[in-house]
């Protein structure tokens, strides 16, 4: 094999691997969405169990002028649970493994959102990475 020949192996090669590594990541993030959607059904789940929205809640100040007797000024109010019952436990499955363990209202939708929040955040993540490497690989492709 002549030298341009192997050259233009070498770099079929590369265009190969490249857009392998850009399957593999559409892959992922296919899979991140799937998560994604499982937590967003599990917080709208224990909404309507809580019977509120995020909107629902009204602000903090309200809340606590409304029916001011002997109880503290200041009472945290959450937008997921409102007022929902604090000593009310849920069942959660750990990610990864096959324990379930019984958890307060709040530790729960505070652990799902935190989760939403990351897997939001991969999902970008991944995002920016399969478009900057698809880029990459049209200017590699039409280099060649």
């Amino acid at each position: 094999m002549d030298a341009t020949m192997s050259h233009f192996q070498e770099k079929l090669i590369e265009l190969e691997i490249e857009g392998e590594n850009i399957l593999l990541a559409r892959q992922e993030l296919v899979e991140n969405d799937r998560e994604r959607n499982r937590n967003r059904e599990a917080l709208t789940a224990l909404r309507k169990r809580a019977k509120t929205s995020k909107s629902s809640i009204g602000l903090p100040f309200e809340s606590i002028m409304r029916g001011i007797e002997s109880r503290p000024l200041v009472k945290e109010i959450c937008s997921t649970c409102g007022n929902h019952d604090v000593k009310e436990t849920n069942w959660l499955m750990f990610p990864g493994t096959d324990v379930f363990a019984s958890i307060p209202f709040h530790a729960v939708h505070t652990i799902l959102e935190q989760d939403q929040n990351k897997l939001d955040y991969e999902a970008k993540k991944l995002q920016s990475y399969v478009k900057e490497k698809s880029f990459s690989l049209s200017e590699k492709r039409s280099s060649c």
